[in-house]
């Protein structure tokens, strides 16, 4: 009868064990898997020195891991590049192999990656074309971002460089001008919008922070640098003369004379350069970019006309001093300055009669 009993018994016990194994595999195998399931972008540093395995409490505790034990037993199994220092854009919806691929710049990953490249000097209209026609978003979700106030308010709080300024109500676009112009890459088409946005942010303060200082020390704010920043991208070609012009635009506000920048002009009646020429009526309009109307003098515009690439902004933080007030370019992109009005005039009237006057039709 006992031998019985223990017969009965064993069936009983092999499917407990099996329950048993079975739950701890699952839980094993969710320490491999998202922290979240929903989208939560986190920036993550890694310094020079450190390695794979160096940066699991970093990650644990920036909540991209579940656990320090699998991460490490997974990359113990992974032949991966080398870990490279720098700034990366990682997600807690991220499972072990996307993130360890995602640090390991395992290009061949991401069969859904994409690369958009937004050149210096456009601006927000043009910079929405460019990602509806690279993402799943439309021209009409980067408005309805850029207007939210409740995202300016966070993003104030988290970079230095962004203010209360861009929150100014006459301006256009409240982030103009600092949609840092370079090539980008994002896991997919889906891109978040704030993601997207985050990464250019991201750069910015990255590249700025060397800066910082001596922007302090400007006597202007960096919306202000960056307002004429934005004028010196579209006014000159090269960064040389990029920085001539930017110290133009400073002589001259601290001379109280109108900027008398024409692509401020073009910007406040929202028409594209080199589309045609402006109307009189729109060149003596009244608004808060045009710096052409007497009412502007010693004034910038409201902000940036355009988003500047980052050697144009490094150069317009304390660009060299000259003695220029005036500057003209010919169909070339040559750019010639003087330091009177008379000398101005009669550049004009030698480019005219060279033939090297550029007009718009």
């Amino acid at each position: 009868m006992k031998k019985r009993r223990r017969l009965k018994k064993k069936p009983v016990i092999i499917l407990v064990v099996c329950i048993i194994l079975i739950i701890g595999l699952i839980w094993f195998m969710t320490l491999f898997g998202a922290v979240s399931n929903s989208s939560h972008p986190v920036s993550f540093t890694v310094e020079e020195g450190e390695t794979y395995y160096s940066i699991a409490p970093k990650l644990k505790e920036a909540g991209l891991i579940r656990s320090e034990f699998a991460y490490k037993l997974y990359i113990r199994l992974q032949s991966l590049n080398p870990l490279k220092e720098g700034n990366y854009n990682l997600n807690q919806n991220m499972d072990l192999r996307t993130l360890i691929h995602s640090l390991s710049g395992d290009e061949t990953f991401f069969t859904d990656e994409i690369s958009i490249t937004f050149p210096e000097g456009r601006n927000v209209r043009q910079i929405a074309s460019i990602i509806a026609e690279n993402t799943n978003h439309t021209e009409e979700e980067v408005y309805t971002l850029l207007q939210d106030e409740t995202y300016l308010n966070e993003l104030i709080e988290t970079y230095w460089f962004i203010t209360d300024e861009v929150k100014n109500p006459d301006i256009y676009y409240s982030l103009e001008g600092y949609l840092l112009p370079d090539t980008y890459r994002f896991t997919s088409a889906d891109v978040d919008l704030k993601e997207l946005f985050k990464k250019m942010f991201d750069e910015t303060e990255t590249r700025l922070e060397d800066y910082r200082s001596s922007i302090e020390a400007s006597g202007y704010t960096y919306h202000q640098i960056l307002t004429i920043a934005s004028m010196a991208e579209l006014e000159a070609s090269t960064t040389s003369d990029r920085e001539m012009v930017a110290r133009v635009f400073y002589n001259r506000l601290e001379s109280n004379m109108a900027l008398g920048s024409d692509v401020t002009t073009y910007y406040g009646a929202q028409v594209d350069m080199g589309s045609r020429d402006l109307y009189v009526s729109e060149i003596n309009e009244e608004n808060a970019y045009n710096t052409r109307v007497a009412s502007s003098a010693g004034h910038l515009p409201v902000g940036p006309i355009c988003n500047p690439g980052i050697d144009t902004i490094l150069v317009s933080i304390q660009p060299a001093q000259n003695d220029y007030y005036y500057f003209v370019a010919d169909k070339n992109k040559k750019v010639y300055f003087n330091e009177t009005s008379s000398g101005h005039n009669q550049t004009i009237a030698d480019l005219k009669e060279q033939g090297l006057w550029l007009t718009w039709e």
